[in-house]
């Protein structure tokens, strides 16, 4: 593993939690992600060594001169909570690898249990029916059966089957493969508003999550963020509808226009 990752720092965590996290519909796993690490204050603890995982498609070139190959972030942080609670390792991932995402998720799971986690969490989008002026919920998901129970006391949706795509999900299966406990919280999103960036279905998970690891911070910034986005898709989604409704209709005078013409 060591030419995979870097480690910066060895700090003594107790019995710390992880949460890892990639880019995904409506970006909601990162936008929980780099919310907690601003907001908890969290100090970095290594790096993947992305040249091991991903292929540059190209270079940029500025003033004729061309740069090296660049590679997305993969950064772990760290958190000591001064409550004496369950520390916290945070993996972001700027990208998903077009090939060796199982890799990707091996090596980020090292790391983990290098620092002995308990426990591996993920964020995702769930594309549902709901409506944009409708307040998303949180559904949850474990590897284990006991953990599931667990997570139904939190209020959480159950739906039985569904299919998480991408490292978000995969990350849960290679942890249930090597006996990691695992859980996955899903923020609703409505089905025609998946290429939107989805605080609010960020927010969902943030209440649930810090309540599930016993921390707390102020929200009221996500909770901004969601309240001006939601005016945003409704604003859109009232312009769509009138550009629709003037495509497919005419005023009812040209209607009659027409019908005399007819005659």
């Amino acid at each position: 593993m060591n030419n995979l990752v870097k480690i910066y720092a060895r700090p003594k965590l107790n019995s710390p939690n992880m949460l890892a996290a990639w880019p995904g519909i409506g970006n909601v796993a990162v936008i929980v992600a780099t919310y907690l690490q601003r907001k908890m204050g969290f100090k970095e603890l290594g790096e993947v060594v992305a040249s091991n995982f991903f292929d540059p498609i190209g270079v940029v070139v500025r003033d004729n001169v061309v740069e090296a190959p660049q590679f997305p972030q993969n950064k772990f942080y760290y958190w000591k909570n001064k409550g004496g609670g369950s520390d916290v390792i945070l993996f972001i991932g700027d990208d998903q690898p077009a090939a060796k995402g199982y890799d990707l998720a091996n090596c980020v799971l090292d790391v983990g249990l290098r620092f002995q986690v308990k426990r591996i969490y993920t964020c995702a989008a769930t594309v549902t029916r709901i409506h944009h002026t409708e307040q998303p919920r949180a559904w949850g998901v474990a590897t284990s059966q006991p953990v599931a129970e667990d997570l139904e006391a939190q209020d959480l949706v159950q739906r039985g089957n569904l299919q998480i795509a991408g490292l978000n999900g995969l990350l849960l299966g290679v942890a249930k493969e090597r006996g990691i406990e695992g859980v996955c919280l899903l923020g609703e999103v409505p089905m025609y508003a998946t290429r939107v960036q989805n605080p609010m279905a960020a927010l969902a998970i943030v209440n649930v999550l810090t309540k599930i690891l016993g921390i707390e911070i102020d929200i009221a910034e996500l909770a901004q963020l969601a309240q001006e986005t939601g005016e945003r898709i409704k604003q859109v989604a009232a312009e769509a509808m009138g550009e629709y409704i003037d495509y497919f209709t005419e005023p009812i005078w040209e209607q009659e226009e027409q019908e005399e013409e007819e005659e």
